[in-house]
């Protein structure tokens, strides 16, 4: 999701559809609709098929790899959700996003 500065949605963005157990994700994806709509915050969000939303390693990493990306081009990550059968799990709320 793109928001503006105030942390309003400005819209949603579909970076990436992955298969059953796996999607790629590219950080030059995830930013450049960002850089083009000026964003100034983004909150990632993305399902489990398996219907558990526990944060996966690979997960994590991505996570890491975008934020770090976030913090050169000057936009704010405000969270990562997993989304899974009727829960979810967040990340700021898990304490892994680091020092945002």
């Amino acid at each position: 999701m793109l928001l503006d500065g105030k942390n309003r949605v400005l819209r949603e963005e579909r970076v990436s559809e992955g298969s059953l157990t796996a999607s790629l994700v590219h950080p030059r994806e995830v930013f450049a609709p960002a850089i083009r709509e000026s964003a100034g915050a983004l909150v990632f969000v993305h399902n489990h098929p398996s219907g558990d939303p526990t944060p996966s390693v690979e997960d994590v990493e991505i996570t890491r790899r975008l934020c770090a990306v976030a913090d050169l081009v000057g936009i704010r990550i405000l969270d990562h959700v997993v989304v899974g059968d009727g829960t979810y799990v967040s990340f700021l709320e898990r304490g892994l996003l680091g020092e945002r």
